[in-house]
């Protein structure tokens, strides 16, 4: 992962060219690094039709990397992690409006304190979720394919189509605790909404975390608070999740859920995951159900819950390089139009939506 040659190299023309930077220049722990993920996607919609496209980052998102840190004695290290998405198919960057969209962080880590860390990063919530997901929140098998604004329920009551904190939170200021007590690990987090709109993607955001993550068993809570100009009327957004997994030799297993609510509007979703190991790749399975419940606004969003089965196998090539095939179906009740990514718009209430992707990912 880390190409010192590239940076030592780059570092030494810059020096050539312009002169000596002061201390800057004598800094030796910036890495490059990143991933490229691409694959063929097939997503079906009844009634819709079907639209097959490349697609990126479908097993692991495409992204660049930069990062570093400076020993400063004592135990003292400064840091600094810059992450950028990349749509590998187009060229073209994940965000357009934000260069650093995945992490934009400088931070001060002691090993008896801990980490304080600001900038743009992920929220608790969405950290003790993701790591039970087989599918790494990404593809058409991802648990991402419940968290959508796109229909009516608390998400979209609490942030519209704009951005939301379901993921990551801008403005960020976070404590993490240090990995030197025994795999319990968790933190706290803080984010001021700066004036701004959810339209701007400016939330005021309180988040904690706590789990413990040693040996073959791994459990995780996190809770994420976000207050906006469109919450302000009807009271905060509130995410809470929970799970846990467990390694039994070949086979890992998870049970995890998560809860969003905004005024009246709740989502309820359930993941059961499974890691098998076989041969020198890997088979993950998955389950996700959400419930929805009470009313979003004037409309009733309790008849409109879904389900989604999910079956995947990784390949790995070598320890940066894999192959990947995926299948996944989402099975909508009521007025529920929750879809796999990549399909045909216009999917109606009740409807069925189906993927298939191939793909291959490298670490660099």
């Amino acid at each position: 992962m880390q190409h010192r040659p590239f940076v030592a190299g780059t570092a030494a023309a810059l020096v050539a060219t312009f002169g000596p930077a002061g201390p800057a220049a004598a800094q030796s722990g910036v890495t490059l690094g990143g991933i490229a993920d691409a694959a063929v996607r097939h997503v079906d919609n009844e009634g819709r039709g079907s639209v097959s496209s490349l697609v990126s980052g479908a097993n692991s998102t495409s992204r660049l990397v930069v990062r570093g840190s400076e020993d400063l004695g004592g135990g003292l290290s400064a840091g600094f992690h810059l992450e950028h998405g990349v749509l590998l198919d187009t060229g073209n960057p994940a965000q357009a409006a934000q260069f650093w969209d995945r992490r934009s962080t400088v931070s001060l880590a002691s090993k008896s304190f801990g980490e304080v860390r600001a900038g743009r990063d992920f929220v608790p919530s969405y950290l003790a979720w993701s790591r039970f997901d087989p599918f790494s929140y990404v593809g058409v098998a991802s648990s991402s394919n419940f968290v959508s604004s796109a229909l009516q329920g608390p998400v979209r009551s609490a942030f519209g189509t704009s951005p939301n904190t379901t993921v990551r939170s801008s403005n960020a200021l976070q404590w993490l605790l240090p990995n030197t007590l025994g795999g319990v690990e968790g933190g706290l987090l803080v984010a001021a909404g700066e004036g701004g709109t959810a339209a701007n993607g400016q939330h005021k955001v309180q988040g904690l975390r706590l789990g413990h993550a040693a040996g073959a068993v791994v459990v995780s809570v996190g809770y994420t608070r976000s207050e906006n100009n469109l919450t302000a009327p009807t009271g905060a957004f509130k995410d809470l999740s929970a799970g846990a997994s467990v390694r039994f030799g070949i086979v890992r297993v998870s049970l995890a859920t998560r809860r969003f609510q905004h005024a009246g509007a709740r989502q309820a979703n359930l993941l059961l995951g499974a890691w098998v190991a076989v041969g020198s790749g890997e088979l993950r399975l998955s389950y996700n159900r959400a419930d929805l419940s009470g009313k979003a606004g004037a409309v009733d969003v309790g008849a409109n819950d879904a389900r989604q089965l999910g079956l995947g196998y990784v390949h790995n090539l070598s320890k940066r390089s894999a192959l990947y095939a995926t299948l996944s179906r989402i099975d909508n009740q009521g007025a529920a139009t929750f879809a796999v990514p990549g399909g045909p718009g216009g999917l109606a209430g009740g409807q069925r939506s189906a993927g298939a992707e191939l793909g291959m990912r490298h670490s660099f």
